[in-house]
């Protein structure tokens, strides 16, 4: 396996021939009736009962969609709110997906700057040294807030160079009201989000962090449902990964998402979550599969793979 992050990613969606990758953000009254029915894991109320509900559960995703697509990404808030029961399942999860081999990129956002941005980057992205955590893995990848600029950005970076590991930053996101604050112009005409994503590029084209696909360790988040005009960043920044999200319930198109490729289909990770994770409430699956819920996913990701091959 190659050591830096840009060449694994590379290899991976090559070798599924996809850029789809799976959002892991479980809801346990989501979660399909055959497992919360079970006794043991029937208390939504229960946080050692749910946790193993939605540690089942997403186990089996992780199953199905592995052979499928190049990486998940797993939202650590949907497992924090049951603290240390939570953040135990999510480690659980990374392990789980690199048996699985797939990338892994934890959803955690973390942004600040010091000892505190290091410390947050040893958190999630170094594999942990201490005794009686040996067999705990980091993510191979996180998202990061780069609101406070390359100060909040490098101690991220710099550990991901260490570990081999990546950082994607959050530059414009997916949500309607985002536009207020990061397309806000200066007096040149320069939004909010170009800026923070030309600070990204320069600390994403120094040396060390470019690969031999010629990608770097460090990219950026762009919503799928942002505007048109974000799709330049993807001529601009031809050295970054791009991960969008907002593709499928968040009402991102392919045609959307797809713009942040290149050419042969590498570049960017267009990751749908609830369309997939939650196909089997879609009346086109249940058609098909009733109450076989894996086969309903997996049918949703292999769905989802040719709406986004055909709009590549």
């Amino acid at each position: 396996m190659a050591s830096h992050f840009g060449d694994r990613l590379y290899k991976a969606v090559k070798s599924k021939k996809t850029p789809l990758i799976v959002g892991l953000d479980p809801v346990y009254g989501k979660l399909p009736a055959v497992i919360r029915q079970t006794k043991s894991l029937s208390d939504e109320n229960d946080a050692a009962a749910a946790i193993d509900a939605i540690f089942e559960y997403s186990t089996k995703v992780l199953r199905v969609i592995a052979p499928l697509v190049p990486a998940v990404k797993i939202n650590i808030a949907f497992f924090e709110k049951y603290l240390w029961e939570g953040i135990e399942c999510y480690y659980s999860l990374i392990s789980e997906a690199q048996e699985l081999g797939l990338e892994i990129i934890g959803d955690v956002k973390r942004g600040d700057i010091g000892h505190t941005a290091e410390n947050y980057a040893q958190a999630h992205l170094q594999n942990p040294e201490l005794k009686g955590l040996e067999d705990v893995l980091a993510p191979d990848a996180i998202t990061v807030n780069g609101f406070a600029g390359a100060d909040g950005i490098l101690p991220f970076a710099d550990m991901a160079n260490k570990q081999g590991k990546g950082i994607f930053v959050w530059v414009r996101a997916s949500n309607p009201s985002a536009a207020a604050i990061q397309d806000f112009a200066d007096a040149s005409g320069v939004k909010m989000y170009e800026k923070l994503a030309d600070i990204v590029n320069e600390i994403a084209n120094e040396k060390q962090r470019i690969s031999n696909s010629g990608y770097s360790n460090v990219g950026m988040v762009i919503g799928g449902t942002s505007g048109q005009q974000t799709s330049e960043l993807r001529e601009k920044y031809k050295h970054l990964w791009f991960l969008v999200p907002g593709f499928g319930s968040q009402g991102a198109t392919a045609a959307d998402c797809i713009r942040f490729c290149k050419p042969d289909g590498a570049g960017a990770l267009i990751s749908a979550s609830r369309s997939i994770i939650y196909a089997y409430e879609n009346e086109k699956y249940t058609e098909q599969f009733g109450e076989n819920w894996e086969k309903c996913i997996e049918q949703a990701v292999m769905d989802t793979k040719v709406e986004l091959a055909k709009a590549i």
